[in-house]
C-alpha cells in the first residue's frame, strides 16, 4: 500500500470524518514556516500508518469554516479523530515521536 496525505476541503473533510476509524489532520496554512517543517513529519507519519490512520491536510485559509468548528487558533495544530470525535491535539511543530504518541493512543483506545 501506498501513503496517501489527502488534502482535503470542507465536504471531503466530513465525509473522511465520517467514514473513517482514524483521520489524522493536520490544520495548516501556505504562508506558515512551521507548516511547511511540519509537513515532512507529516508524510512520514503517512507512511508508518498505511492502512491503520487516513491523514489528511486542511488549509485553514482555504476552509475557515472548520477552523473555527475546531477551535484552531494556531498552526500547526493536528487533530486525531476517532469514529469521527477529536481524541487528541497537538499545537506546534513538534517531534515525529509527539505525533506517533497521539496515534498509537488512538489506535489502542
Amino acid at each position: 500500500m501506498t501513503a496517501i496525505v489527502h488534502h482535503l476541503n470542507k465536504e471531503e473533510f466530513d465525509k473522511k470524518l465520517a467514514s473513517e476509524k482514524l483521520l489524522l489532520v493536520d490544520f495548516w496554512a501556505a504562508w506558515c514556516g512551521p507548516c511547511k517543517m511540519l509537513a515532512p513529519v507529516i508524510e512520514e507519519l503517512a507512511e508508518e500508518y498505511v492502512g491503520k490512520v487516513t491523514v489528511g491536510k486542511v488549509n485553514i485559509d482555504e476552509n475557515p469554516d472548520l477552523a473555527v468548528r475546531y477551535g484552531i487558533q494556531s498552526i500547526p495544530t493536528v487533530m486525531l479523530f476517532k469514529d469521527g470525535k477529536p481524541v487528541g491535539k497537538e499545537i506546534g511543530l513538534k517531534p515525529a515521536s509527539a505525533f506517533t504518541k497521539m496515534v498509537d493512543a488512538g489506535i489502542l483506545d
